[in-house]
Formats: C-alpha cells, sequence, structure tokens
C-alpha cells in the first residue's frame, strides 16, 4: 500500500514538474496549433521588414481630420525641448508665458529659459539623493527604498509639483538671458555621468557607519559642488541679476530695460502662487476615487513638496477642463502619448492601429489593469489648450500644445478622441478657482502616503 501510494506521489510530482516546464512536447503542440495561414505568412514577411505600427495602420481611419474646436486657448508658439526629458518644464513655462505674453501684448516668440531653472532642478535633485541616502544609511543595501534610490538617483523629467517648487524658489528669466546648450538640449549622456557620480557619492556616505551627522553634511556637500561644476560645464552659470525689456513683434523694446533678479522678475510679470492656488486631479481607477495621495520622494528639492494629487472620476475632470478652456486658461496636461499616437498627423485615436489583426490575439486590459501591471502610465506633458463640445456640451475631440517642436503632429499640437482621452489621460493641473465645491473640499483631507515603488511614480519626459 505504501509502495502505491509513494508511486502515485512521484508520478503527480512529476507531471507537476513537467507542466511547469517548457518541453519538447509541449513546443511540438505549439507549433502544430500555430501553422501560419497565407495571410499570416504575408504578416511575418512584412513584420520582417518594417514596424509593427505600419502593419496594424488603419487606412479607413486616415480620412482628413475635422481640426474644428468650439471653444480654444489662443496658441502662443510651439516649443521644442529637442532630445531632453524636459516637458514637464517645457509645459510649466508654457502655461506661464501664455498668460505674460496675453498680459504684456508680447509677441508669440517669447520664451521662458527652461536652462536655468533645469540647472537648478538637476542640483536639487542630487541634494535630494544625498540626502535620502543619509537619511537611509542604516538600512541595508537590499532594503527596497535604498535599492530604488540607487536606481534612481536623478532625471531629467519631472512634475508640475516641480515646476511650482522650483519656480517660487528661484524665478525665472527670459530666454534669452540664459539660453539653451547642447547639452540642455541632449540631456541624456550628461545625465548618465550625473547619475554615477552620484551613486559614488552615496557608497562614500554610506561607507562610515559611524560618521555624524556634522561630517556627513560637510561630505555632501563636497559632492554637490562637484555636482555644480559639471553643470556649469554643461549648462552654463545661472544668472542671478540681469537687464530686460520685453520687445514687440517688430523687435522693438516697449518701455526701457529694467534691472531684475530672476525672483523679482517672476513677481512683476506672473505673480502666480503656483504651490498653492492649484490642483493637481488624476484619473487612476485602480484606487478609491476622491481620495488624496502623496508619493514619497516624488519630488524635486528636499525642501519642497512630494508629488500630491486627488484622484477623480474622468467626468469630474472633464467638467473643470472644459470650464478653464472656456475662461482662456491653458493646463498643465499628462498623459500616456504613445499608445495608439500617430505621430505623424498628430491624431491619438483608438481607431489609428489594429494590433489584435496583425498578432491575432486580444489585448483585453481596460484601465486600471494596465495600471496595476505597469502597462501604463503617465509619460508626457503637454498643454491642453481645446475642447470640441456637441450640442448637448459633450467633449468630442480635444487639442494640446506640444513641445515636440512646430513641425511635429498636427502644426506642433495633437488632437485626441474622447474615447482616448478617456484611456490614456492622467493628469490636469488646474487654477482652484475652476475646481467644484466636491473637488476643493476633498483636495483638504489627509493624503495617503505611497512608496517610491508605487506605478503611478512617473516623471513625464
Amino acid at each position: 500500500m505504501k509502495e502505491r501510494l509513494f508511486a502515485f506521489t512521484m508520478l503527480c510530482s512529476a507531471i507537476g514538474a513537467s507542466a511547469q516546464n517548457i518541453t519538447q512536447d509541449m513546443l511540438d503542440r505549439f507549433a502544430k496549433q500555430n501553422t501560419l495561414s497565407g495571410t499570416e505568412r504575408a504578416v511575418k514577411n512584412a513584420l520582417a521588414a518594417g514596424p509593427v505600427s505600419a502593419m496594424a495602420l488603419n487606412q479607413d481611419n486616415q480620412v482628413e481630420q475635422d481640426t474644428y474646436f468650439s471653444n480654444s486657448v489662443p496658441s502662443k508658439g510651439i516649443t521644442d525641448q529637442a532630445s531632453s526629458g524636459r516637458c514637464w518644464l517645457f509645459t510649466g513655462m508654457n502655461m506661464l508665458r501664455a498668460k505674460m505674453i496675453r498680459e504684456q501684448h508680447l509677441p508669440e516668440g517669447m520664451e521662458f529659459s527652461q536652462n536655468y531653472l533645469f540647472f537648478y532642478d538637476q542640483l536639487e535633485k542630487a541634494n535630494l539623493f544625498l540626502q535620502a541616502i543619509i537619511d537611509t544609511r542604516k538600512k541595508p543595501m537590499d532594503d527596497q527604498t535604498v535599492m530604488w534610490l540607487f536606481q534612481n538617483p536623478l532625471s531629467d523629467g519631472g512634475t508640475f509639483t516641480g515646476v511650482a517648487d522650483l519656480v517660487a524658489k528661484y524665478g525665472l528669466v527670459p530666454k534669452g538671458v540664459m539660453p539653451e546648450t547642447y547639452t540642455s538640449n541632449n540631456t541624456s549622456q550628461f545625465t548618465q555621468f550625473l547619475r554615477r557620480k552620484l551613486r559614488e557619492d552615496a557608497l562614500a556616505l554610506r561607507a562610515d557607519a559611524k560618521a555624524n551627522d556634522k561630517t556627513l553634511q560637510e561630505q555632501k556637500e563636497k559632492f554637490l559642488s562637484e555636482i555644480y561644476h559639471m553643470l556649469t560645464l554643461g549648462l552654463g552659470t545661472p544668472v542671478t541679476e540681469f537687464t530686460w525689456a520685453p520687445r514687440d513683434s517688430d523687435g522693438r523694446t516697449v518701455y526701457p530695460p529694467k534691472k531684475y533678479t530672476p525672483r523679482s522678475f517672476y513677481e512683476e510679470f506672473i505673480g502666480l502662487d503656483l504651490q498653492n492656488d492649484y490642483i493637481m486631479l488624476m484619473n487612476d481607477p485602480s484606487r478609491d476615487y476622491w481620495k488624496t495621495y502623496e508619493i514619497q520622494y516624488d519630488r524635486h528639492t528636499y525642501d519642497g513638496h512630494n508629488w500630491l494629487y486627488l484622484n477623480v472620476p474622468m467626468d469630474d475632470i472633464k467638467q473643470v477642463a472644459i470650464a478653464s478652456i472656456k475662461d482662456s486658461t491653458m493646463m498643465y496636461f499628462s498623459c500616456d502619448v504613445s499608445k495608439f499616437l500617430d505621430r505623424k498627423r498628430g491624431i491619438a485615436d483608438l481607431r489609428n492601429y489594429d494590433f489584435e489583426s496583425i498578432f491575432g490575439v486580444r489585448f483585453g486590459m481596460d484601465k486600471a489593469q494596465r495600471i496595476r501591471s505597469f502597462d501604463s502610465g503617465s509619460t508626457h506633458a503637454m498643454t491642453l489648450k481645446a475642447v470640441d463640445l456637441d450640442e448637448q456640451g459633450k467633449p468630442i475631440k480635444w487639442e494640446v500644445e506640444n513641445s515636440w517642436g512646430a513641425s511635429n503632429g498636427h502644426q506642433g499640437h495633437i488632437i485626441m478622441t474622447d474615447e482616448w482621452f478617456d484611456n490614456y489621460m492622467f493628469r490636469l493641473v488646474i487654477n482652484k478657482k475652476y475646481a467644484t465645491e466636491k473637488i476643493l473640499q476633498a483636495s483638504q483631507q489627509k493624503p495617503i502616503l505611497l512608496p517610491c515603488w508605487d506605478p503611478m511614480f512617473s516623471s513625464e519626459e
């Protein structure tokens, strides 16, 4: 009896082990089940010669796009972040410059210096990382937070919270005062060396477990001085004082030049309280709505604010977005931009591509499932500027001003169907004056703190 039981147990173990592994029998079954038809062989040949998107392009959806919008904020000229991950910074600056251009009657070419704030962004992120290393130095290297810090010491991406904190601390300057450099326009390689230096510095800070705080802060300051030196070489020296006067479309100064500091310039021409007068809304169906969330270490400055957002249903986001557009106010907006985007035409539409027919499989995850499985998240920030409403006041399509240059997309813009908006829109920053009473009240609750490795930690690039 015991022998039969032992034999049965061994058989079950063998079957279980077989089922867990890819075996030759399994491969043979796969081959029989996947004999290619003539059409599938044609698809195979096409995929060997070109990208999937070219094969999956839906020609029936290539008709001339309707570019009429019932409500639109006038565009102030398309900017270009070049080969950098600074969309968050360009979007924030575009939102602010639209206000200044309108109020000061300036030409559309007027821009703020993205390079100026980017210098301080990188320096502040270096300090945030090194201080976090000091704060966690007694934890083992395989602690999840410590590992995350070493994996993500610094990036050129960011969020609106970073724009608000950086502007409040460092002000703004016109683009001509601190123009772009090759490095600011092409950040990838330079950022790699900043990360390498910071990781090396972090190991040094963790090396002496008995070092007191004074010693660690002195060591950190030395490391930050070296980062400052690298930034000066790559981006230039940030200005502390400058003389400037606005110019009209013919290049003539509107009134006599005046001396400014970056902060006095911001206060005179913008003067908004970005830290307190704005609310970031999120549509994340994987979590409870009408709750506020805060993500640890998702900030740009150590003395700044973690990214804080109120999670609300899509209909509530659309309501305040429409109110803002009708009042000629652009908004900071972010989404998963690459999904179903016809980049050449500047159209984001779920009908642009038929990937299921190409591969003969179904992609059936909903938005919540895509977020939980890291398949979708906020990847790019732009400026929401227009909506087309039907006779009942319901949105048909939306338009954003992008920062990929005027020749990209639809004259520098992307047009999104409302269905695409539902699926791949994530964040919207609104002035509190457009918020409903329900949004205002919900935004005051104590936030739920999420870890830095949460799926929603995403620096827009």
